[in-house]
């Protein structure tokens, strides 16, 4: 047995597809505090039903803290929760109607694979047969079939997040609840583990909200990412909107690998200056602001070209592409090249952008700074 997908499960995926109830969720105004310290404030969120949504940000930033109010596992201090069109906010975890999916798999170690799948139903008293039916047609659905015998420390850590899914799928609930649930794979499986879950809730089309804080789990799993900081929702649209169309500095920071360039200088007269930079800007704001461009909206030219000039710091390869960084005056920025480049370092070189894709923020507010 691989971690690797077998289409053939995909009749199995629909089949199961069909007896779900998928629904809606809703957090309306949520908040929330532990003593005097504030970790959700005034969240409002609506998961439309079959969507994928993921909650993003850093540690701490009170994703996690939302994803259990929406559970039961937490008791919001204001607002309340909805699934579907019933008002869940005071009902226990187990009459909500979702399936959580933890990061630490929370399998049963002297339960085979067998018995982890069927306890949901088990626990509902569900006649044998039909118990012994749905954990095949589910463990079917997730390649899991010879692994029915076998004990959690048996399986490998794709094979163990497999069987918390299937327990999940075998409840039918009206949405997954998902918390890091692929942070203790390695690399190469959490890229496969990903395009797997993508996969099956598409067969499976039940609302999904996912906790991550990897920003590449939230741009390639996503229908929509809501990323919060500090327990405020920052910005709420889909991963190809947060990326090109960013509400604020935090969201632009955030969001792409290499991150954003950030050059701090001044705004007025219609045009941004910095240190060693000086170009036109279309807005009316005056006073001090960020101008942010990614590494992929720049060029290196020659020392006598492009908007700014610096020295070579480093280059990098990466693979299919090098990413050069270059001091700029007292700041330093990120220019993604071709993998044949061959600049030194120390050596000047100019950087030229593309002005269709800069970005102005307030450096007081942090707020994005929109041009004409």
């Amino acid at each position: 047995m691989t971690d690797m997908h077998m289409p053939a499960a995909d009749a199995r995926l629909g089949q199961i597809a069909a007896s779900q109830h998928s629904k809606s969720v809703s957090l309306r105004n949520v908040g929330k505090t532990f003593g005097e310290t504030r970790v959700l404030r005034d969240l409002t969120l609506d998961v439309h039903a079959g969507e994928f949504l993921v909650l993003l940000g850093e540690s701490g930033c009170g994703k996690t803290t939302a994803l259990r109010i929406i559970a039961g596992l937490e008791s919001a201090t204001e607002g309340t929760v909805h699934v579907g069109e019933r008002d869940v906010t005071n009902d226990l975890p187990r009459d909500r109607d979702v399936a959580m999916v933890f990061q630490s798999y929370a399998l049963y170690p002297h339960k085979t694979v067998f018995e982890n799948i069927a306890y949901p139903l088990i626990v509902r008293k569900r006649a044998k047969g039909e118990i012994e039916a749905a954990v095949r047609e589910v463990a079917a659905s997730v390649q899991l079939e010879p692994l029915l015998t076998r004990y959690p420390r048996q399986l490998s850590g794709g094979q163990r997040q497999r069987v918390a899914l299937a327990r999940a799928i075998i409840r039918r609930p009206a949405a997954f609840l998902m918390d890091e649930p692929l942070s203790n794979l390695d690399a190469k499986l959490r890229g496969h583990m990903r395009a797997e879950l993508k996969h099956m809730q598409h067969e499976l089309d039940i609302t999904t909200i996912y906790v991550t804080h990897d920003q590449i789990e939230a741009m390639t799993l996503a229908h929509r990412v809501a990323l919060i900081d500090k327990g405020v929702l920052q910005q709420l649209d889909t991963p190809a909107r947060i990326y090109s169309d960013p509400a604020n500095l935090f969201v632009a920071g955030f969001i792409g690998s290499p991150p954003m360039n950030f050059l701090r200088g001044t705004l007025g007269g219609h045009r941004f200056e910095a240190q060693d930079l000086s170009l036109a800007a279309d807005v009316d704001h005056r006073g001090d602001a960020t101008l942010g461009v990614r590494p992929e909206e720049c060029a290196l030219v020659a020392a006598s070209e492009g908007e700014m000039r610096g020295r070579i710091y480093s280059v990098e390869l990466i693979g299919d592409h090098s990413l050069v960084t270059l001091n700029v005056g007292e700041q330093k920025v990120i220019v993604k090249v071709s993998n044949m480049f061959a600049g030194e370092i120390g050596s000047e070189a100019g950087v030229r952008v593309n002005r269709e894709r800069i970005y102005f923020f307030d450096q007081q507010t942090g707020q994005r700074i929109r041009q004409k």
